[in-house]
Order: C-alpha cells, then structure tokens, then sequence
C-alpha cells in the first residue's frame, strides 16, 4: 500500500555524484528539452504574479526562476522537481520583509535577498547535519491528501483565468467559488473557447501519439485560437511584457543587525520551503520509483537560495504545479529543469516581445489537466478502504490543505501521523501460546485460557518495551491473575521485543518481584541480543537471575517445568507439554476449544504462530 521510497540519508555521502548522467540520451533529451520549454511557458505569468505577491517588481519572480532552478536541479535528488518561486513562500517572505521596509524598494529587494541567503544557510545546514530523516515522519497518506488537496486548489486559482473573471487573489477556498459561482454571468466566452480547444488538443494529442510533448503543443494550439479569435481586443488576457536583460549580480546584506532581524523568518521560510519541496519530490518518486534522498534535497535547496540571493532571486522552492508539469510532460532527467531556466534566460533576452502573446486561458487550461493527473486516485481509493487510521490521516491532511495554509496543512498531516503512530506502538500486541499438541511439544500456536497449562502462562509480546508502552504491557500481565489466579508462572517470549529502556526493564523486574511473592516466577526466552545487553549493563539481569533467562522456548518449558507444583500436575488434565508425560496420567478433559489470542480478538482465528 505505501510504496514509499526509503531515504537513503544514513547510507551515503550527501555531496556523492549525481547518477541520473548515465541515463542521458538522444531520446531523454529530446523529452527533457520539450518538458523543460513547456515548463517554461508556464512559469512566465506564475513568476510575475509570484513577485508581486511578495512585493517585488515583476521581473524578480523571472529571475528566481533562472539560477534557483538550475542549481536546486543538478544538486537535488529528485529528476523531475522544478523549483522557483512558490505562493507559500511568496506570502511569507512578505509578511516577513514588509515589517521591516516598504514593498519594492531599494531597502525592501535588499532585505528580500538578504533573507534568501539566510533561508539557504539554514536549509544546507540541515542538510549537511542530516536531518533528512525528519521527512520520514510524512508518511505516505500524508502525502497523498496533501497531493489532493493542492491539486484541488490550482484547479480553483485557475477557473478564475479560464472563465476570465475577476477574482481576488488572496482568499480562502470556499470564499474562492463563492465568486466564482457569483461572477459566472461574466464569462468571458472567448477565453474559456481558448482554454476548452487546449485542453481538448492536450488530451487528443496524448491520446494519438503519447510520446509527443502534448502540454507544449497544446499551449501553442491555444495561442493559434486566441489569434483567430481576436486575442486581446476579445477581452483575452495575454502575459504581459517582460524585461530584457539578465538578472543582475546582487550582494545581501550580513551585517549582524540585519541578519537578527530576519533570522526567525528565515528559518520558518526555510522549514516550509523544505517540507513543500521534498514532499513534492516524495510524490513523484511514489510514481516514478526513483531513490529518494532527503539530505541532498535539503543540500539542494540549500545551494539554491544561496545562489541566487546573489542573482536577484527571492526564496525559492518546490512547485506542486511546475513540477507536475514537468512530470507529465516527459522529463526524464534534471536537465529539464535546466533547459526550463535556460528557455526562461532566452525569453528575457531574445523572445519578450513575442511570449506577452501567450494567452492565460490556455496556459489556465493546462495546469488544470495537470491538477487532475496530480491525484493518485488508486492509492485514495486503497487507503480508503484498506486502512481506516491512514484513511483519517489522508482526510484530515486533505481538509487542512483547502482550510488553512497549505504548508501548515503538512504539519497537520505530520503532527496526526505522530500521534497515531505513537499509539500503535504504545499498544503492542500481546498473544498466549501453547504447543500446538503434547506429541510435538515444541510447535507452539496461540492459545487461550481453556487450553494453557493451569500454573505456567506464555505470553509473546510483539513490540518495544519502553516508556509509552510499558502501562498497556503491565495492564496485559495483570490481566492474567484475573483471567486465571493460579497461573503465577509467566513466561515472556521476548522473540518480538526489538528495543528495551529503562522504564521497560523496570517494569520487568516489577512483575517478577511481583509474581514471586504470589508464589511463582518471571521468566524471559528467545530474548535479543540488544535487550539482553540493555538488562546486564543495567543490572536488571542480576536482580530477574540468570536461570529466568532461556534460549528458546523448548529449553525454557524444560526448565520451568521443575518448578510448578508437582501436586497439581498429578491432578492436571491439559496435558499442555512434553513434560507433562512424566507425571501419572489422569483422565483426559473435554476437546480442547479453538486457539486464541490474550489480548487481540482479532487474532483469534489465526492458528499457526511459530516454533523452535
């Protein structure tokens, strides 16, 4: 169900070469070329209207879509993310510099880069410490509602362009289609014609010849309608003009009074602009089955704000949108990223004139077919119905997405994930055993009270003893003086118990003082090496005995055996062991009842567990 994709952060050199080279040829170029033109064609408006959003002149948000992309490209590890200006961080790095200074001038773009070479420090520092690992605690629902609910948000900030109609940018989601549905008399026909003859060629061309760059060409479909239709004196929204010169060399400001002011907003940019950009990249590796390497995606967009706070970029990151372009488009290799800055670089330069043609509808229409294929709807449809906790936390994610913030809905999404992974392994599972028959003796099956040896019960726990778990363990033990008062032996099979603390091994000396003064004993087999080490160092194995400690199962029933009560096992029926056979036969009881689990009703129809 959760095809993640293991980081491998601990295992290698963040700073090893790059491996994608190897698969560079004639034919992912080619893909790579025309994912990376069409890429660009899309971050056009998105830059200037980014730019503005963060109270910069519109030529920034080009510029942060030229050296940002390309570093973030050939440093990072995912082969499709585009990075570049983003909406999220758009709107931080403006609530965070307009405190300081007046949007758009001289002071505001200095302390805008400033603070972009500020969220590069910190993101390649958590890089280089690697913190990749944090990333793993966004499990794979998460990312999945997070994936929906963005796709749902760029198929509503681009109705708007379609359908030509005037809404406010920064609104909440409902409030959105509250006047989209108001202002629907104010259709303007002609673009949403533009946008439908897109979307149709889009969808006609990947169908007909799949290999073909099918959003690019559709674009450019779109453009054709718009001129024959009459473009802009039809009331069709064209880009506007752009700047014709290369971004020029800046130098942030590191005096230490400027660097205060900015550092906390600096590391809040940098902690959404990392979880937006490796959750996007996690996205994609679910589909593409790439390796996915956390630390050098932290590196990656660490070098990347660096870079550019001395080209003129503001802070950038990962885009849901530009990369699923990017994706979908055919991308094979981080070079289209690459020829994306590179395409963007010419149009500045050589093509300003002629890419204010391009019609927003169309260019609308097309992050729209992209939202839509955005959504894994298999695996929505799998965790709806296979797993009801991942389920709760697709949902919740999702519903964060559209009501709050979107990066804030990730940590909605991390913070729940937490939570209910902490309660699962606070609550291990708990099964009895018994040998399968007194014949074979060392085949051991789970049990249930009717069918256990009447003095010694055996437990297997399957998980950590430590602090969060040892209240639902101890609970679980006191449960068998309830079930059964005579069974004060206890034989723990530790096969399942991986990892042991303090509190763990506390709670284990606490049964056996317990049970001992009830008159019989705790024992431990098939204990790890790695808890057993934890018990000696602290001295837990002294106080339990050395004897109370057994390789397995057979050698433990063994010794214990010459413990129990000779007496009872003279008048005993169940015959539970090997051992029983030495002791004068007394009738046998009725047939014994189907097997079962101590504390887990849904394990009682599982028969066959394990033996030595």
């Amino acid at each position: 169900m959760d095809r993640q994709h293991p980081s491998s952060s601990t295992a290698r050199p963040v700073l090893r070469p790059p491996g994608w080279w190897r698969k560079v040829n004639r034919r992912s170029l080619a893909r790579d070329l025309f994912a990376g033109l069409t890429g660009a064609v899309i971050v056009l408006p998105q830059g200037v209207a980014f730019a503005l959003l963060a109270g910069l002149p519109p030529e920034y948000g080009l510029y942060t879509a030229i050296v940002p992309v390309i570093v973030a490209a050939l440093f990072g590890s995912s082969h499709q993310l585009m990075s570049g200006p983003t909406t999220p961080i758009s709107v931080v790095v403006f609530t965070t510099a307009s405190a300081l200074a007046i949007p758009e001038t001289p002071d505001y773009i200095a302390l805008v880069l400033t603070l972009t070479f500020l969220v590069g420090v910190f993101q390649l520092a958590l890089g280089l410490a690697r913190m990749g690992m944090l990333v793993n605690f966004i499990s794979h629902a998460v990312v999945v509602g997070f994936t929906a609910g963005a796709a749902l948000l760029i198929i509503t900030s681009q109705i708007k362009n379609v359908l030509q109609l005037d809404v406010p940018r920064e609104i909440a989601f409902w409030t959105n289609w509250q006047h989209l549905i108001e202002q629907l008399p104010q259709t303007n026909y002609f673009a949403l014609a533009v946008a439908l003859a897109t979307l149709a060629s889009a969808l006609v061309i990947r169908r007909l010849r799949p290999t073909w760059p099918s959003l690019f060409l559709a674009i450019i479909v779109g453009a054709l309608i718009s001129l024959l239709l009459g473009g802009e004196d039809q009331g069709i929204r064209l880009l506007n003009t752009l700047p014709t010169h290369l971004p020029p060399f800046s130098t942030p400001a590191l005096d230490l009074d400027t660097l205060g002011k900015l550092a906390s907003g600096a590391l809040a940019i940098a902690l959404l602009g990392l979880i937006e950009a490796v959750s996007i990249a996690r996205s994609i590796a679910a589909q593409t089955h790439q390796p996915h390497d956390a630390n050098r995606e932290f590196i990656g967009q660490g070098l990347s704000n660096v870079a550019g706070s001395f080209f003129s970029s503001y802070a950038s990151s990962g885009s849901f949108s530009r990369s699923a372009v990017n994706h979908r488009a055919g991308a094979r290799t981080p070079l289209a990223a690459v020829f994306s800055a590179l395409a963007v670089l010419l149009v500045i330069l050589f093509a300003a004139p002629l890419a204010a043609y391009l019609p927003i509808p169309a260019m609308a229409a097309v992050l729209i077919l992209v939202a839509i294929r955005l959504v894994d709807w298999h695996q929505v449809k799998v965790i709806l119905m296979a797993s009801p906790v991942d389920a709760v936390v697709m949902c919740t994610t999702f519903a964060a997405t559209l009501f709050v913030e979107l990066t804030f809905a990730v940590y909605v999404g991390v913070m729940l994930s937490l939570v209910l992974h902490l309660n699962r392994i606070s609550h291990p599972n708990i099964v009895s055993l018994r040998p399968e028959s007194a014949r074979d003796g060392r085949h051991f099956v789970i049990s249930r009270p009717g069918e256990e040896c009447p003095q010694l019960k055996l437990v297997r726990i399957d998980g950590s003893l430590f602090f969060g778990s040892i209240n639902y363990i101890e609970r679980a033990l006191h449960d068998i003086d309830a079930q059964n008062p005579e069974q004060k032996h206890v034989l723990i099979i530790a096969s399942g118990i991986n990892f042991i603390d303090v509190a763990g091994a506390e709670l284990l000396l606490r049964e056996a003082r317990r049970r001992r003064e009830l008159g019989g004993d705790l024992y431990l087999c098939d204990v790890k090496q790695g808890v057993r080490e934890i018990l000696r160092k602290g001295d837990y194995l002294q106080q339990l005995g050395h004897d109370h400690l057994f390789a397995n199962k057979g050698e433990a029933v063994a010794g214990i055996f010459a413990r129990l009560d000779a007496q009872r096992c003279r008048l005993c029926q169940v015959r539970t062991f090997l051992e029983c056979r030495s002791v004068a036969s007394e009738p046998q009881g009725p047939p014994r009842p189907v097997a079962t689990s101590l504390t887990d009703p849904a394990t009682h129809t599982q028969r066959n567990e394990d033996g030595d």
